[in-house]
Order: C-alpha cells, then structure tokens, then sequence
C-alpha cells in the first residue's frame, strides 16, 4: 500500500476479510476440539495460519480497526456445524470454502496468503478424505438404496397411475413394488457381501503356516516363493525370507515374524468389514424409506392427477436432498448435483409415465 489513506471501501473489504478469518480460525478450532490425535494438531496449524492473515489485516487497518464484524454467513453456519458435529459434512463445506478464497485477485493480500488458502484447501481436502473412505461403502449403499427405491417406485406408480386405474390398484402396486424392491435390494447385498468375504478369505494365508516355518530348509528357502508371489523381488524374497527364518525360531508367533504386508494381499479395509445380514437389512431399509414416498398420496386417500403430482413434488424434494449430500461429500457444488439427481430420477419416471398414457389411450 502507498502512503496514502486507505478508501472508505478498502477499510470495509478489510475488515469484511478480518472478521472471516477469525470465523474460519473459529471453525478450526472447534473441529480440532472433536478430533485427537494428528487430525488434531493439523486442524490446529491451519487454526495459526488463519491467525496471521488476521494479524496483515489488522496491520493494514491499523487505528481503522473498529467494531469486530460478523463473518460471512456462510462461514458462521460451518462454525454452528462444527461446534456440533464436527463431521465429514463441515470438513468437506471447509474445503469449499478454502476454495472460494478471493486472495488470488486481491492485490492488498500477499502472494503467501494466496498461496496458504491453496495449500489450506488441499490439507482440508486429506482431512475430509480420511472421514469420505471411512463412511464410502454405507454411503454408498444409502444413497444407492434410497434413489433406486425413489426412481423405480415413482417410476411404477406414475406408470401405472397414468393408465387411468383406480387409486387402490396403484397404492397396492406401489407397495408391492416397494416389498419387491426391498427385498430383491436385499438379497442381492446379502450375496455380493457374502461372495465378497469367501473371496478375502480364501485370499488369506492359512493360519496352519505358521507351524511350519521353523523346519524350512534354509538353503532351498521356500518362503521366497511366497514372497515372490506376492510381488516381491526375487533378490528382496530372498533377503527378506532368510530375515524371517532367523528371527522365526525365537518368535512366541513364527507367522507372525512374516511381513504380512507382503505376504497378504491388500485389501481395501472397507471391503472386508460388515456382515451378510447386516449389510442385507441396512439395503432393505434405505430402498424402501425411498420407494414409500411416491405411495404416500395414495395411503391417505388421495387420487387422480393431484395424488400423481404430490407423489412426483415428495420424491423430487427427495431427490434434491441426496443429491446435495452427494454434492457436500464430494467437495463439489451441492446445488448443481441437487440438480444432477433430480433430472435423471425425474426424466427416468417421466419416461414411464409417458408409456401409461400411451398404453391407457390404447386399452381405453
């Protein structure tokens, strides 16, 4: 800055950016007081790095400081959510916020400054990863149960609504269509998880190996083998299977003295959680809360076009909600992915509907 005095509008943009930057502090700080650990001590640093933006704001207001203002709105809802959950949801809301940064095109901020926002948003972006692959298999299984039993349920009745068939046919239709739904969601889980253990098992070393390392013969050295199998070098099989064989002999555990890491092969820890049943029940739930909206109109007596388009209003309102969910996950825009979702699930029932006219025209 010049020595001249600042602008009217440049102490507002100044202290707008002072108040944001104790908001953001703010909301690192909460979110480090539900973390422990190195998630802790990171959400910290990013605490302090806030800090010395405010204090280059504070500089350039020197004595024009005045009332601390209130930070964007936005801001301040992350700061409610983390003070309270503290979740994957406020971490990926941070990285999109660190994104928005206006420093790059602010020539009272310094290119450090600029550069930390990056930075912040890449570190935010590790962080919320962290808690999107702990939660990636359940909410995939969430929102896949509740769009399909959404879209495929809306899809039936409005099909079959457009026939022109009384209301007790398509309310019993669509709870026909939600119990086929379910339960075929289901099963289906119940065998993919199952099939999907069998395979991981079969894939683990027998436990019975263990009995056996000590009678190897260390000049033929089988236990290369096993290492090579599992993507080793053949000079690092051998170096590492003569370390195993000397320390084998004197291990509470001789399968324990093998580097698992090269003998097991890696598996996604998300993979091999989560049983049968478990994963069958959590499907059949998600696809029918989804697949009982657009029946809803019709429990309560509604028929007709108005039951048709409450159905479709319930399901598009649904629709919107899992789709920003997906948005905020992802770090991507929650409104154009709201949207994303509501056109598919919409255009994929309006497809039906539009074959129950015809097919009604037809019959009639």
């Amino acid at each position: 800055m010049s020595g001249t005095a600042p602008k009217p509008a440049d102490i507002r943009r100044w202290r707008q950016y002072l108040a944001d930057e104790l908001a953001e502090a703010a909301v690192y700080r909460d979110l480090a007081a539900r973390r422990s650990g190195e998630e802790r001590a990171i959400l910290l640093s990013l605490a302090e790095a806030e800090g010395r933006h405010e204090e280059h704001w504070r500089g350039l207001l020197g004595d024009q400081v005045g009332a601390t203002k209130r930070g964007a709105l936005r801001t301040r809802l992350l700061g409610f959510l983390a003070r309270r959950f503290g979740s994957v949801f406020v971490l990926a809301l941070a990285q999109r916020a660190e994104s928005r940064s206006p420093y790059d095109t602010d020539h009272d901020a310094t290119s450090a400054m600029a550069a930390d926002e990056r930075i912040h948003e890449e570190v935010v972006r590790a962080l919320a990863a962290r808690g999107r692959k702990r939660l990636s298999g359940s909410f995939r299984a969430a929102v896949f149960g509740i769009n399909d039993g959404l879209v495929s349920n809306l899809a039936l009745v409005l099909g079959i609504g457009a026939t022109g068939v009384p209301a007790a046919t398509i309310l019993f239709t669509g709870l026909a269509g939600l119990l086929a739904g379910a339960l075929s969601m289901g099963a289906g889980e119940y065998v993919s998880v199952r099939s999907q253990r069998e395979l991981l098992e079969a894939s683990s070393p027998a436990l019975t190996s263990k009995t056996v390392l000590t009678h190897l013969d260390a000049a033929a050295n089988e236990l290369t083998l096993v290492y090579r199998a599992r993507g080793m070098s053949p000079e690092k099989a051998e170096l590492h299977a003569r370390q195993v064989l000397r320390t084998a002999d004197v291990a509470t555990n001789p399968f324990e003295a093998i580097d698992t890491r090269a003998v097991m092969p890696t598996v996604d820890e998300h993979e091999a959680v989560g049983t049968g049943w478990g994963a069958a029940s959590s499907s059949f739930c998600f696809f029918a809360s989804g697949a009982l909206l657009p029946v809803l109109p019709y429990l309560f007596g509604m028929s007709g076009l108005s039951a048709i388009v409450l159905a479709t209003v319930l399901v598009g309102i649904a629709l919107l909600g899992t789709g920003a969910v997906v948005g905020l996950l992802s770090g991507g825009p929650p409104l154009r992915r709201a949207l994303r979702q509501l056109v598919i699930g919409l255009a994929a029932a309006g497809v039906t509907y539009a074959l129950g006219l015809a097919f009604g025209t037809t019959v009639g």
